[in-house]
């Protein structure tokens, strides 16, 4: 079987431009399939997988939230955690403009504009992260800490079950 070629994303020229070591996984996507879909594909922990959400605070203004899989965010708490009355997510156009990334292909790397980028404290903790390499039905494997080292996420405690 031939070796898929790497998709060539804006997401991808930034982690190779940063000099991130990191894996290709491309996967058969299914269209609101999710973490679910992924991580099943890929034989790998949903926890492991981490999701990218484009969110918005009460003035409108983006931010990017990265979350495990398998949990859910508290809009609520995050909006207590970063000073603002709420936070919520923003509607697909919305995403897609602010990210430059189709729903469901959307990577913290690379992004159209830039936003602030909020991570689940124990992402950090994982020995090895599965994110989104700007396409549908592909995602990069690399180790958190080069995540922080690029993304420089401020670190916040808001998944929920």
């Amino acid at each position: 079987m031939a070796k898929e070629k790497t998709p060539v994303t804006a997401a991808v020229r930034m982690l190779r431009a940063e000099k991130v070591d990191f894996s290709d996984h491309p996967y058969s996507y299914e269209d609101k399939g999710g973490t679910a879909v992924s991580s099943r594909e890929l034989g790998v922990d949903e926890h492991a997988v981490i999701k990218t959400l484009v969110m918005e605070d009460d003035c409108r203004k983006p931010l990017i939230v990265l979350m495990h899989g398998d949990l859910q965010v508290s809009t609520k708490e995050l909006a207590r955690v970063i000073g603002v009355k709420t936070v919520s997510p923003c509607s697909a156009d919305t995403a897609q403009k602010q990210s430059g990334y189709l729903v469901g292909g959307t990577s913290p790397f690379g992004t159209r504009n830039r936003m602030p980028v909020y991570m689940e404290e124990n992402i950090a903790t994982l020995p090895k992260i599965y994110i989104n390499g700007g396409k549908r039905g592909y995602l990069v494997g690399m180790a958190p800490a080069e995540l922080v080292r690029v993304l420089k996420p401020r670190l916040v405690t808001v998944g929920i079950r």
